[in-house]
């Protein structure tokens, strides 16, 4: 039987200073956008935890930065 482990994390806006999203007042937020600087430094957070097995299964952006959930496999104890 497969299991797993998930994880949340959170970027500061800071992190994303060149990336340009906005929210709305009810709260939705999007991309409008993104410089190469910014996908560069986006691409670095996903390679670096899925180096480690972790495979991102959603992101979301807000107001105060971005955060992002993963899951990766757990590997069985051998008997």
């Amino acid at each position: 039987m497969e299991r797993f482990e998930y994880e949340i994390t959170r970027h500061s806006a800071e992190t994303f200073d060149k990336v340009i999203y906005f929210c709305s007042d009810s709260g939705q937020c999007g991309i409008d956008e993104v410089s190469k600087d910014q996908t560069r430094i986006l691409t670095d957070i996903l390679n670096n935890r899925g180096s480690k097995g972790w495979e991102l299964i959603q992101i979301s952006f807000g107001k105060d930065g971005v955060m992002a959930f993963w899951k990766r496999r757990i590997k069985d104890k051998e008997k």
